[in-house]
């Protein structure tokens, strides 16, 4: 069984049902063959509280993980954005808080986004 982190980022718009439907996409996508198994969902620290959020997580059965803007700064990621990087101080949310997330594990599905909500999937290491 893969154990599989999804990094999210999101509009205040989005509503749990779009986080839900997202993090069942991006497991869906990551799949590849294998159990792939949720094991956090993670954000921008500042992020990590909203409702919307908490109990997509809740409904998922897992906590929320949230890291500084710096922290994400520092990960190198597939598709950085100027957008996210003026609004938040890191280039990406999605895919830097999975990598941050899985522990330095790679990403298996980069950002995808619907409805507010982008997400992406990074392999957890031990």
């Amino acid at each position: 069984m893969v154990d599989v982190c999804v990094g999210v980022g999101f509009r205040a718009a989005a509503g749990r049902a779009d986080i839900v439907a997202a993090v069942r996409h991006v497991l869906a996508s990551a799949h590849h063959g294998s159990d792939a198994a949720l094991h956090c969902l993670c954000t921008l620290d500042r992020k990590a509280a909203e409702p919307a959020l908490l109990d997509a997580a809740s409904e998922l059965g897992v906590p929320v993980r949230g890291f500084a803007a710096g922290e994400l700064a520092a990960v190198e990621v597939a598709n950085p954005s100027d957008r996210v990087q003026s609004a938040t101080g890191s280039p990406s949310v999605a895919e830097a808080a999975a990598v941050l997330g899985a522990g330095g594990g790679p990403l298996i599905v980069t950002k995808w986004s619907a409805n507010g909500v982008v997400v992406a999937a990074a392999r957890k290491v031990s």
